[in-house]
């Protein structure tokens, strides 16, 4: 998706460690109207898949997720990151290991919201290492639902994270994969090398 990766190049930073920071417009401070062209492009790549509800992870990913879900008319959920008081009784849990705070977490979500037949689909801003998907995609397995597919903004594709998703049999669409990224070189996309 050109539109994003253009995005990128003109707002994202690269800062130490190699991360890419693309809060001005992604996942700190929101663009809007530039997330629902994201939301769009999902429901391109997806909308004949029976969608019934958008999954995410908190909190990068639930403006992206939101925006999403209108084109599908369905709604969003999504797991979260500590136990809460509002998220009581049946549960599902799974764990996820975050490369970014370098911490393992139980993600929850309530079994009043994820229910047997749901058809998901799985959206995300980042994959890198694959840890999100793979614990929102044992909620799903846990609630008898399927994951139709995985939709992400930015993979990080000189990972092995999209090999591992992919491995499972889960379809992954990624708007921009990156396939190397440095201070000194700058962002470089797949296709480019």
């Amino acid at each position: 998706m050109k539109f994003l990766e253009e995005r990128i190049r003109r707002d994202g930073k690269i800062g130490a460690g190699n991360v890419l920071k693309v809060d001005s417009f992604l996942n700190h401070q929101m663009d809007v109207p530039f997330l629902c062209e994201m939301g769009k492009e999902f429901h391109r790549l997806f909308g004949d898949e029976g969608v019934t509800k958008v999954l995410t992870i908190e909190a990068s990913g639930i403006g992206i997720a939101a925006l999403t879900a209108q084109y599908f008319g369905v709604p969003v959920l999504f797991a979260k990151k500590t136990p809460t008081n509002n998220i009581s009784g049946d549960i599902y849990t799974a764990e996820v290991y975050s490369y970014t705070h370098e911490r393992t977490y139980t993600i929850y979500v309530s079994k009043d919201f994820l229910l047997p037949g749901d058809r998901v689909l799985i959206i995300d801003d980042f994959l890198a290492k694959g840890s999100a998907l793979l614990g929102l995609l044992d909620l799903v397995k846990s609630a008898g639902a399927e994951a139709v597919g995985a939709g992400i903004a930015i993979e990080k594709a000189y990972q092995d994270g999209g090999s591992v998703v992919r491995g499972t049999g889960l379809r992954v669409e990624s708007l921009a994969r990156i396939a190397s990224m440095s201070v000194e070189d700058g962002v470089k996309f797949v296709g480019e090398e």
